[in-house]
């Protein structure tokens, strides 16, 4: 069965990425073209059923960012590459014969020019380059780039503008001004639709992974609640205050994309914990899903629920507060620390989430039990472990206002960014 891409970009992209898709098994092309690239903001609520959404560029792709939240597919984008910026260079120097000081160039992201000009063996040619990606923040206006090249043009600084935007290069042309578009050779084009195809493949046979819910809660029968009505089979009661619902994964990330979960929490009366699992078996998702019940009945939060990934990520706690763990770590050194100190690759995936999400390289043991959601006495376990291995430093101790013991202040002594 093919792919089919929505295709969001000008008449010239579409031109050029057709005849590469044409040549590449099972990919279907369904374009939406725009005239400006602020107009494909307006062409995402016009996307037919499709796998896959692809924008020309980057800059297509910003406008269109809060209509692509509500979208159930995936979606990406052409980035303009250093094969794209040093091909179009080649093509001026060898066609046009003009320097590359003679041309003025406006990209969203000018590191990718400077990436290019630092390969060359001679000095770096000083060049006109207008990055635009601070206009994205504030107000993006099409004439400023424009009146950058077109400046430039009037007081005889450039023979050619090479502009990165095509509503830009066709008012460049109407007022006389050279102008040429960056262009992605093919070999980018297809190698784009390729990375499209796939994540098109991966985000079908995640969608039709096994889904397994448990809910810790009163009796769910007598209170109406919308979740029943949006799952494809009914929740089952195993035993008094404890159910279970088999779904997709699929179907339950739509049911969190359209907050059914989050207004099940909030209009539920009493203390309710889910823990949900995803599975390539319903063994599988059932183990991750009883695995996530017991994170989610550890917290303290009186409703709360938590996601556990065939990955073995585990997302949550919801509906207050998001946060990821990866609880599978193959990274050897990780790997090495867990059999050192008998702590599980979870637990030492937990600790990295926790010091990167902090401002602040030291913490106390109060600051981790919070994050992790455990004991004081728990966490003290742990630090201990990483203490007497080298992996946690004591620096310095916290006094408090309280009587007792002052409390130890601790750094990480491990890899945590990889």
């Amino acid at each position: 069965m093919s792919t089919k891409i929505a295709f969001i970009g000008s008449g010239e992209s579409l031109t050029r990425i057709q005849p590469v898709a044409a040549n590449l098994l099972d990919i279907e092309i369904d374009p939406y073209i725009y005239q400006e690239p602020q107009e494909a903001a307006d062409l995402v609520t016009q996307i037919k059923p499709c796998d896959v959404v692809l924008f020309a560029g980057a800059l297509a792709y910003y406008f269109s960012k809060k209509q692509l939240e509500s979208l159930p597919i995936p979606c990406i984008y052409l980035a303009t590459d250093e094969m794209a910026v040093a091909s179009s260079f080649l093509s001026i120097l060898y066609t046009k014969h003009i320097t590359l000081e003679r041309i003025s160039i406006d990209m969203i992201d000018s590191s990718v020019v400077y990436n290019v000009l630092t390969e060359f063996e001679s000095d770096i040619p000083k060049m006109h380059v207008l990055d635009y990606q601070n206009m994205l923040e504030s107000h993006f206006d099409l004439g400023k780039i424009v009146t950058f090249h077109k400046k430039l043009w009037d007081q005889g600084k450039i023979d050619l503008a090479l502009t990165s935007v095509h509503a830009v290069y066709h008012r460049l042309e109407s007022l006389g001004i050279p102008a040429m578009r960056l262009t992605d050779p093919k070999f980018s084009l297809r190698r784009c639709l390729e990375i499209a195809r796939a994540e098109a493949e991966l985000f079908k046979r995640k969608s039709a992974q096994v889904a397994v819910g448990y809910i810790n809660a009163a009796v769910l029968d007598d209170q109406p609640n919308s979740l029943i009505h949006e799952l494809p089979a009914p929740i089952q009661r195993l035993e008094d205050g404890l159910f279970v619902f088999y779904s997709t994964r699929g179907e339950i990330e739509a049911l969190i994309g359209q907050n059914q979960f989050y207004d099940f929490m909030n209009n539920w009366d009493e203390p309710i914990k889910m823990g949900i699992g995803y599975g390539a078996t319903f063994i599988d998702a059932e183990q991750n899903a009883k695995a996530a019940l017991k994170f989610s009945e550890k917290d303290a939060d009186s409703k709360c629920w938590y996601i556990l990934t065939e990955e073995k990520q585990l997302l949550g706690p919801f509906p207050h507060e998001h946060r990821q763990h990866q609880l599978k770590n193959d990274h050897p050194e990780i790997v090495q620390i867990a059999k050192q100190t008998r702590l599980s690759p979870g637990n030492l995936s937990k600790m990295i989430e926790f010091s990167k999400s902090r401002k602040d390289v030291h913490f106390t043991a109060a600051d981790l039990a919070d994050y992790l959601k455990v004991t004081r006495r728990s966490t003290e376990r742990i630090l201990k472990k990483l203490v007497d291995h080298g992996y946690v430093k004591i620096v310095g101790e916290e006094m408090t206002y309280q009587q007792g013991r002052p409390r130890a202040i601790y750094e990480l002594n491990m890899p945590v960014y990889r």
